[in-house]
């Protein structure tokens, strides 16, 4: 008996003629995107974050999770064309965006957007340089798919009605964009990648118990790197036949597919993603800045301090929000901790947050002292904004700060050179050697050196 190993026959299938489907034309719109049509805008965008993403990837390398990725990638997939950062080891493009995602993801240093409230970059990048590498793809065609990643996953994520699903985490969404971007590198028909968009938003993580469990303390967290693998997967499935439920994303009130097309005729999105300064959860930074500003305005000394207020929205209060967190995962998502971290250690401590940090008896004081407060005025504010209104008291005062828009948002940037100080500054005393030089060649036209780079610098 003979098996056949070849995709079947597309003259071999019974085909239905359907109304075109959301991921249909999302299909057409990756498939007719042309570099020459991008902008210097969108161009620096991708520039600023790469550099952010690498920036993650080399502080979150000697994490106990990243390291598990890494064994787990080399271990369980076989040998391939794509590097595992940090290592010398070649696997499928599946395994090293496994390994590299997490590497990325695992301090939440990693970039964000608002109208997604979640992680684009954690996914798409790592993702589309594992494939560009497999495959020798250019640089053009490499920034192509991280625009192309960026602006369907962001689209599919924001067209959700946030009082319906029951977690925010980026799992639930960055797969659509992988499949599209590895899709186009790949060189997928329109109707392989409508599949391959389809098995992806349906294999992807549930994410539901990390809710029930308490979410963020643990390697889990919001699922990225799963959910990229399953992306990078739904790709080699639909190119060999395999189906989805491509209708996934007609299904209302879940998305709102009206939502997902409107105004696709340039990609914008990549433009308004948010950058991190502090290695925690970004519904955290408002709150940061917010004390920062009142205790260096005030000259104040964190043992003055009686009490906090942190008014800010909803949402923010599901958050571990732990006193004393176990975890490096815990911590990242407590703001009690984290504020008590930033008022003795200031905000170098947070860049990255560390293991050092966890039981600091200091820290866990202070965050006993920290109250959070559902406010009315900012809730309504959220998604496309994450503020908080901090009330500090101390014996003989009281101050107060608004913070609309924490550092790093796109109405408070971080410019590319303030990127590369949050580099210098976060890789402080780790091999990086030829990273610089490689980020340089990326801004230039190559991204060849940085890949080289990443797999010769070493994790501490």
């Amino acid at each position: 008996m003979t098996i056949s190993t070849a995709a079947p026959s597309a003259k071999n299938l019974k085909t239905t003629k359907r109304p075109a489907t959301t991921l249909a034309n999302l299909a057409d719109y990756a498939l007719s995107l042309k570099t020459a049509t991008l902008s210097e805008v969108t161009l620096t965008s991708v520039r600023n974050c790469v550099l952010d993403c690498i920036t993650a990837a080399i502080v979150g390398a000697s994490a106990d999770g990243s390291r598990a990725a890494r064994i787990t990638a080399q271990a369980s997939f076989g040998s391939g064309a794509s590097s595992v950062w940090f290592s010398a080891a070649k696997v499928p493009a599946a395994a090293a965006v496994l390994a590299n995602s997490t590497a990325v993801s695992i301090l939440d240093l990693d970039d964000g957007h608002r109208a997604a409230s979640g992680h684009p970059g954690a996914a798409i990048i790592p993702s589309c340089l594992a494939v560009a590498e497999e495959v020798g793809a250019s640089w053009d065609e490499l920034v192509l798919a991280i625009v192309l990643g960026y602006e369907i996953a962001v689209r599919v994520a924001a067209s959700r009605d946030y009082e319906l699903i029951e977690t925010m985490a980026t799992g639930k969404w960055c797969n659509f964009g992988v499949a599209a971007a590895v899709g186009r590198l790949r060189g997928l028909t329109r109707d392989e990648l409508e599949q391959a968009m389809a098995i992806a938003g349906c294999h992807g993580p549930n994410q539901i118990a990390s809710i029930h469990s308490r979410v963020g303390g643990n390697n889990v967290k919001e699922g990225i790197p799963w959910s990229s693998l399953t992306g990078v997967l739904a790709v080699d499935l639909a190119k060999a036949g395999f189906t989805g439920p491509v209708a996934i994303l007609d299904v209302q009130p879940i998305y709102d597919a009206k939502k997902i097309l409107q105004n696709l005729d340039r990609p914008g999105l990549i433009e308004r993603t948010y950058y991190k300064p502090y290695s925690c959860c970004r519904w955290a930074h408002a709150a940061i800045d917010g004390l920062i500003d009142i205790m260096s305005n005030n000259s104040l000394q964190p043992e003055a301090i009686e009490s906090i207020e942190v008014h800010t929205f909803k949402w923010a209060l599901k958050l571990n929000n732990d006193i004393d967190p176990t975890t490096h995962e815990g911590a990242q998502y407590s703001i009690p901790f984290c504020l008590g971290v930033v008022a003795y250690y200031g905000s170098t401590a947070m860049l990255p947050l560390r293991n050092e940090s966890l039981h600091d008896p200091l820290a866990v004081t202070l965050a006993g002292k920290v109250r959070l407060i559902a406010d009315a005025d900012l809730d309504a504010r959220f998604p496309k904004m994450t503020a908080a209104r901090i009330v500090l008291r101390t014996a003989t005062e009281t101050h107060t700060r608004e913070i609309l828009h924490p550092l790093g948002d796109p109405d408070n940037p971080m410019s590319h050179a303030r990127l590369l100080e949050k580099f210098t500054d976060a890789t402080q005393g780790l091999p990086v050697d030829g990273v610089l030089e490689g980020i340089t060649s990326f801004d230039n036209g190559n991204y060849r050196p940085i890949i080289q780079a990443l797999t010769t610098c070493k994790s501490t």
